[in-house]
């Protein structure tokens, strides 16, 4: 099974587009994500979405979004200049919002985060701490030994 999550940084705004006979929306995008060797520059990859998930994708998210990916990566073999290059795309199923602003000022939004309880929480209401098995607060384990 194919199934790949990436998150990722969008660097192109969402271009929508449709297939011949009009029927059906396809949005392209480039992303970029941080490449695991420090000394490289950041990798950029192509994402499409199909559908309402294409429609959604061009209404909601711009150049700037952090979001998170899954779908399926593809690698297509590319001819250019008698050189043979790999090129990675990713066709998503789902995406995630990391920040998104909800005012303009450049704070995240918080009215889409859900507590452990399952209910959405204000940014004033002070969360439940998260007991551990010994009934020890997990939140306020600063000093752990080794």
């Amino acid at each position: 099974m194919n199934s790949c999550v990436l998150m990722a940084k969008i660097v192109r705004n969402p271009e929508l587009r449709y297939t011949q006979d009009n029927q059906l929306a396809v949005t392209e995008m480039m992303v970029e994500f941080d490449n695991p060797s420090p000394n490289n520059p950041p990798s950029t990859m192509k994402v499409i979405a199909w559908g309402n998930l294409a429609t959604d994708i061009e209404q909601k998210y711009t150049e700037g979004n952090q979001v998170v990916l899954s779908g399926r990566l593809k690698m297509d073999l590319v001819e250019r200049q008698g050189y043979k290059e790999k090129i990675a795309e990713l066709t998503i199923s789902h995406i995630y919002p990391l920040n998104t602003n909800s005012n303009g000022n450049g704070n995240p939004a918080r009215n889409n985060v859900v507590n452990i309880k399952g209910y959405q929480s204000d940014d004033n209401e002070q969360e439940d701490p998260i007991l551990d098995n010994d009934g020890v607060d997990t939140n306020t384990l600063d000093n752990i030994p080794f």
